[in-house]
């Protein structure tokens, strides 16, 4: 992995992380954040919104973009803490870390390890929440990244099964009270759950499920982000039991991934891992299942 500083977004002192397929831009003013992830030279998966590109400071949250680490389960102001100050930085053993401070409305303090192989188009990002209160907390690690405009998301389903073998569910769906089954963004397929971004339709959709595949997938264009994760069968997992959420509006798409719901004592730490990798396939915009089956999943299950 090689680092430099460079400006980017309208940020001055970004962190590229780089080797010899892909890139990485981490924000130092505001964050801590993941602002853009891609081939080298190539487009950015991740949506950086035009708005707040650039900004610092103030009190009021901004979305940012990229990839972000937050509180579940949702609230505000616990979840919606600003992360509009500069953070701690560190370089080690091959790994960025970055660090906020202590934040005022929760008493957790974030942060984000990143290690991009020095070699192959993969990341692992490593998320972490310490309770600097002086009171137990209950909570999940909360990882979110907000992808570009135009793209799918796949959440593959749970393998078929009929008859005595299969008696009880397999996993929850969680519904917001916002979500529309029968919106055209969603396709719900036999073995995967599609989630398509449309810049021409404005309203939100959001959907939770209980993801023991352990991955899931952002294709844009000829782009392919796949995202791993673990599943604990022994957890309880937030929002109905979710771990895996996807979420929609007319700008973009994000991939949400949760860890275990706890009870953080003070001083504690907690950690949820994802595995990112980047990959270059066929332009997948009219996506069948089988070409899913053909084209993505021999990339996931290496």
């Amino acid at each position: 992995m090689c680092q430099e500083k460079i400006h980017y977004g309208g940020w001055p002192d970004c962190i590229r992380l780089y080797n010899k397929e892909v890139e990485m831009m981490v924000t130092t003013n505001v964050g801590p954040r993941i602002i853009h992830f891609g081939f080298t030279g190539d487009q950015n998966v991740l949506y950086v919104s035009p708005e707040d590109s650039g900004k610092t400071g103030g009190n009021d949250w901004r979305i940012y973009g990229g990839h972000r680490l937050w509180i579940a389960p949702e609230a505000i102001p616990l979840s919606y803490h600003p992360d509009n100050s500069p953070v701690d930085y560190v370089f080690h053993n091959g790994s960025l870390t970055v660090t906020a401070a202590k934040e005022g409305t929760s008493g957790i303090r974030k942060e984000i390890q990143i290690t991009l192989s020095a070699v192959s188009n993969e990341v692992t990002v490593t998320h972490r929440l310490t309770n600097e209160n002086s009171l137990d907390m209950q909570l999940s690690v909360w990882a979110i990244s907000a992808l570009a405009p135009g793209g799918c998301a796949i959440v593959p389903q749970e393998p078929y099964g009929e008859g005595n073998d299969f008696l009880l569910p397999a996993r929850p769906l969680a519904l917001w009270q916002y979500t529309k089954m029968n919106d055209p963004r969603w396709v719900w397929g036999e073995k995967y759950i599609l989630a398509k971004q449309d810049t021409t339709i404005t309203g939100e959709q959001k959907i939770g499920v209980l993801n023991k595949q352990g991955w899931a997938a952002y294709h844009l264009g000829q782009n392919l982000l796949v995202k791993k994760f673990d599943y604990n069968a022994r957890a309880l997992y937030p929002d109905y039991g979710c771990n895996n959420e996807v979420y929609i509006n007319g700008a973009f798409l994000e991939i949400e991934t949760l860890g275990p719901l706890i009870t953080l004592a003070p001083g504690e730490t907690t950690a949820h891992i994802e595995r990112w990798s980047l990959y270059k396939t066929e332009d997948m915009s009219t996506s069948t299942e089988q070409l899913i089956d053909s084209t993505i999943l021999p990339l996931v299950i290496t």
